[in-house]
């Protein structure tokens, strides 16, 4: 599965999220999974948009043939977007599937790895920080993801702000201690995504 994460600054909110439902568009594409996304809890200006599709093929064929007539709905409403494209590695918890309606929040995690710490990086993932989190009050469900050995994605669901919030305080200190994550990743940057019912297709 190919994940597709897309981040912009929103600057006519009314006309982003009127072409953003226009992306319903997207149901019957050959391959298209899923699509969901919602507003930057620390930025509100910040949209965040997260796609779903069986295969690079699949995703490739629509870009090059339907995506410009949907994208030109939103054309102007933004600026600064950065798309990047990650494949699906595993699931954190159990049966990831591309559904976004019975969550409130989306934590996002993309983390650069030292090269030769990709291999350990992944492995702690496994170990303990899955463990974690799917083991946490309101954890949905999550995947990662990786787009080359020295960038990842991890991407968790979560029924509320508040239960991310208690993991958060609770648990991801001590975790990062016992994953050597220091050791691992040069640089982690990320956001919690309030889900907008009306852009999921």
């Amino acid at each position: 599965m190919l994940v597709k994460w897309i981040r912009c600054t929103v600057v006519d909110r009314r006309g982003f999220e009127r072409g953003q439902r226009k992306w319903a568009g997207l149901l019957g594409e050959p391959g298209f999974r899923g699509q969901g996304g919602g507003w930057s809890r620390r930025r509100p200006e910040v949209a965040h948009v997260f796609g779903f599709w069986e295969s690079r093929a699949f995703y490739d064929s629509f870009m090059a043939r339907a995506h410009d007539r949907l994208a030109a709905g939103q054309s102007g409403t933004y600026k600064d977007m950065r798309v990047k494209l990650f494949d699906y590695r595993f699931d954190v918890k159990t049966g990831f599937e591309p559904r976004f309606t019975d969550a409130d929040v989306v934590r996002v995690a993309h983390c650069r790895v030292n090269p030769e710490r990709a291999e350990h990086f992944t492995l702690m993932q496994q170990k303990v920080w899955n463990p974690a989190m799917a083991g946490s009050p309101g954890m949905v469900r999550g995947l990662f993801g990786a787009a080359s050995d020295e960038e990842f994605l991890v991407l968790s669901m979560w029924r509320s702000a508040a239960e991310h919030g208690k993991y958060q305080v609770d648990r991801v200190e001590r975790l990062s201690v016992r994953a050597q994550t220091d050791a691992d990743v040069s640089d982690v940057s990320g956001d919690i995504v309030r889900l907008e019912p009306t852009w999921t297709v």
